[in-house]
């Protein structure tokens, strides 16, 4: 909720507000064909347990316990998702999330979020270094501005993940479970 609530410090940029609304309509999907979902939200114990983070804001609210700290109900499904906790700028980072993908027997990630200049660059390249396929639906993911947003796009699509969209994502999910339910 940090991100998506404005009334947060960093809440509510459009960018962002764009992003979960293209990944609310994915997610459904993805959970009406059996696609294993992860959840992620940052929190910490107190200002000790956080890395040396540049933002202000993270310091003031990301502490369990604060609402901002919740997942937002438009992407988080408690009785299908799991929920991951996450101290740094990966989902991937110090967490169970790819042992829990292998489990799954996935292959291909499909990673959506916010900031697209932290959290999902740094997600999408631990997804790649964990050797998954990584897809970035570029209207699922978003930042405060489009600047750094297109700018890191462009960016890891030259290295580490394929660029893509939520309509093409769904579609590509849809073949997926016509191809596994033969």
């Amino acid at each position: 909720m940090g991100f998506t609530d404005s009334n947060y410090a960093l809440g509510g940029a459009p960018l962002i507000l764009r992003g979960v609304e293209n990944t609310q309509r994915l997610l459904d999907k993805a959970r009406q064909c059996g696609v294993p979902v992860a959840n992620c939200y940052t929190a910490y114990l107190n200002e000790r347990e956080m890395p040396y983070w540049k933002v202000k804001a993270v310091h003031e609210t990301f502490i369990h316990g604060h609402p901002s700290t919740e997942l937002d109900p438009r992407i988080y499904d408690p009785d299908y998702d799991v929920k991951i906790c996450k101290t740094g700028a990966s989902i991937f980072f110090d967490t169970t999330v790819a042992s829990y993908f292998t489990k799954e027997r996935v292959d291909t990630v499909i990673v959506t979020g916010c900031v697209t200049s932290g959290c999902i660059r740094a997600s999408v390249i631990d997804s790649f270094s964990h050797r998954f396929r990584t897809i970035v639906p570029e209207d699922c993911v978003g930042d405060h501005d489009e600047r750094p947003h297109q700018d890191n796009l462009r960016d890891v699509s030259r290295r580490y993940a394929d660029i893509s969209t939520a309509d093409e994502c769904i579609e590509y999910i849809e073949d997926w479970r016509r191809r596994n339910s033969s």
